[in-house]
C-alpha cells in the first residue's frame, strides 16, 4: 500500500480581521476550565465517578478522562468545533473574514474526527458533547456518562 502524506490545512494567507480582535478571541477562548467542561464535571462528581482532566500524553487532550475505563470526553464549543457543521459554515460563509473563519472552524471539526479514530484505534471509547447540550441537559449526559464508565468496567 503506497504512503501517502496527509494533507494538513494551512492558514497561509488567511488574516484575522484585526491583531487585537484575534487576540481577544483566543484570550476568551478557554481550552479548559470552561463553564460547559464544569458543570459536567460536578454533575459526574455527583455521582460518585472519579476521572483525571485534560491528560496531555492522550491525543486531543481530553476535557475529562476515565483510565481504568478507557473512556474520553470532550465538551466542544458549538461555534469552534462546527455544531450543525453545514448550516455554521453557510453562515461563516457570509460573514466578515469568511475564509479564515471557514477554514479555522472546518480544521477543528476534522482534526476532532482524526482525534477519535486515534483513541478508538489506542483502545479507547470517545464519548462527545456539545456545549449546548451539556448546558441543557447536564445531568442527563452525567449519567449517560456513568453508565458508559460502569459499563467498561465490568468487561
Amino acid at each position: 500500500m503506497p504512503h501517502h502524506k496527509r494533507k494538513v490545512p494551512t492558514f497561509l494567507g488567511l488574516k484575522p480581521s484585526s491583531l487585537h480582535a484575534s487576540r481577544l478571541a483566543q484570550l476568551a477562548s478557554l481550552k479548559s476550565g470552561t463553564r460547559c467542561e464544569v458543570l459536567l464535571r460536578k454533575r459526574v462528581w455527583a455521582l460518585g465517578i472519579r476521572y483525571r482532566l485534560n491528560s496531555d500524553h492522550i491525543p486531543g487532550k481530553p476535557d475529562l478522562v476515565f483510565p481504568s475505563a478507557r473512556l474520553a470526553i470532550f465538551c466542544d464549543g458549538d461555534f469552534w468545533h462546527g455544531y450543525k457543521l453545514e448550516k455554521r459554515l453557510a453562515q461563516l460563509r457570509k460573514g466578515h473574514n469568511a475564509p479564515y473563519w471557514t477554514a479555522k472552524v472546518l480544521t477543528n471539526y476534522k482534526r476532532d474526527r482524526r482525534v477519535d479514530r486515534q483513541l478508538r484505534k489506542a483502545g479507547w471509547r470517545v464519548m462527545r458533547f456539545w456545549e449546548s447540550h451539556v448546558r441543557r441537559s447536564a445531568d442527563a449526559i452525567a449519567l449517560q456518562i456513568a453508565n458508559a464508565v460502569r459499563a467498561q468496567l465490568m468487561q
